[in-house]
């Protein structure tokens, strides 16, 4: 008695399953399209035009040269997929997850191959590889809001190998709209971070129509003022007061942190703008003979990081720091450090990506603290008008 492989049978099975698959599918395509023509309003002229061929990857396996049937008009579309997918969604979703593990591509080719076998061949997934990166594009291309109350700026390091493995940076870029969801803009992958860099960020932004925005927030990297408002000349610049504190503490001796550290506090957690110019006075006096330098740092950046004081005090957690695109980039990080190097910058984007919208599908709904009330809402609505006055138009009617 001959024994059939265990593999053999396997196989056999497999194509069993795909068969009739295929063959229902094509059956329920052919019942589409006959209601579609039935359904045509009279004198509305077309008529069925054939079938033409095409795959579909399943988790139940490959459904080679499906016949998909047409009309003459080419406007039919099944409701079985989209008009140029190639797989079912679950692949694509088990794709998704195993990249937000931090898994690099090879892992995810073995884990595929272990189970489902040769079917799932290095070039299929090069091809669900393809299809994300075709995602990305799509995704960085999207069309922004007009109105941003506010946009964050900031950048993160990470390894990528060309020649060499070297540190490069991701520049992000967040905003808070009209309605107070806070989504990220865009990402873009590659170089030393650099206020050219950063200005064809803020240009594709712009493009992209995010055209008025009321205030930047970012730290003190040098040109990126001057490279923000010459995209945003009528927008507030607001530094980050953390980064600031961050970069003045390591420069004061260990007897007078607490007391400098305090002394800092009064100025930033005053009540209005003159009461923390008077702390900021209080302060100058009693420590400019012993830091003159870093004295004379903060007088000179108090007007970007007394800015948020422009703004309704609800909102003044959420905008006079960058912590809220720093606390972003942390969950990136994290995402990336189990993989000791990337091997691209497809790679990268590829990471970054899928958890750039699963943030905007997390915080899509909410509305940042202060930013629903209606005081402050009718505030920053006011401040748009006034600085982005409508165009009239004439002889409009």
């Amino acid at each position: 008695m001959t024994t059939i492989p265990e593999s053999a049978l396997s196989n056999l099975f497999e194509n069993l399953v795909t068969q009739f698959l295929k063959d229902n599918l094509e059956s329920i395509m052919r019942a589409e399209i006959k209601h579609f023509m039935e359904d045509s309003p009279e004198g509305h002229h077309n008529s069925r035009n054939g079938y033409y061929r095409r795959s579909l990857h399943t988790k139940y396996g490959n459904i080679e040269e499906m016949a998909v049937p047409r009309d003459r008009n080419g406007e039919f579309h099944t409701q079985i997929f989209e008009p140029y997918q190639r797989r079912d969604d679950w692949l694509e979703q088990a794709v998704i997850h195993m990249y937000k593990s931090g898994m690099g591509t090879r892992d995810v080719a073995r884990f595929i191959e272990s189970m489902f076998g040769t079917h799932y061949s290095p070039s299929t997934v090069s091809n669900i590889t393809a299809t994300v990166l075709e995602d990305i594009q799509t995704w960085q291309q999207r069309p922004l809001q007009k109105r941003y109350s506010v946009i964050y700026l900031d950048g993160l390091y990470v390894k990528l190998k060309r020649s060499t493995v070297s540190g490069e940076v991701i520049y992000f870029a967040m905003g808070i709209d009209e309605e107070g969801h806070r989504q990220i803009l865009g990402f873009y992958v590659g170089g030393q971070e650099s206020s050219n860099g950063w200005r064809d960020v803020l240009k594709d932004l712009y493009r992209r129509g995010a055209q008025e925005v009321l205030l930047g927030v970012f730290d003190g990297l040098p040109g990126l003022d001057d490279a923000f408002r010459e995209t945003y000349p009528k927008a507030d610049v607001q530094h980050c007061i953390v980064h600031k504190v961050r970069s003045t503490f390591p420069k004061i001796r260990v007897q007078h942190k607490t007391d400098f550290l305090d002394d800092l506090k009064t100025i930033y957690n005053a009540l209005d703008h003159d009461l923390a110019i008077a702390a900021f006075d209080t302060l100058k006096a009693k420590w400019s003979k012993l830091y003159p330098k870093e004295i004379a740092s903060w007088e000179g950046q108090l007007p970007t990081l007394l800015a948020f004081f422009k703004y309704p005090a609800m909102i003044k957690d959420a905008i006079y720091t960058s912590n809220p695109i720093e606390r972003m980039n942390k969950e990136i990080r994290k995402r990336l450090k189990p993989m000791n190097s990337l091997t691209n910058m497809d790679a990268a984007e590829k990471i970054v990506y899928l958890d750039a919208i699963d943030y905007n599908e997390r915080f899509s709904n909410r509305v940042i603290r202060g930013f629903g009330d209606p005081a402050v809402k009718q505030k920053l609505a006011t401040m748009f008008d006034e600085r982005y006055p409508a165009i009239a138009t004439k002889g409009l009617e």
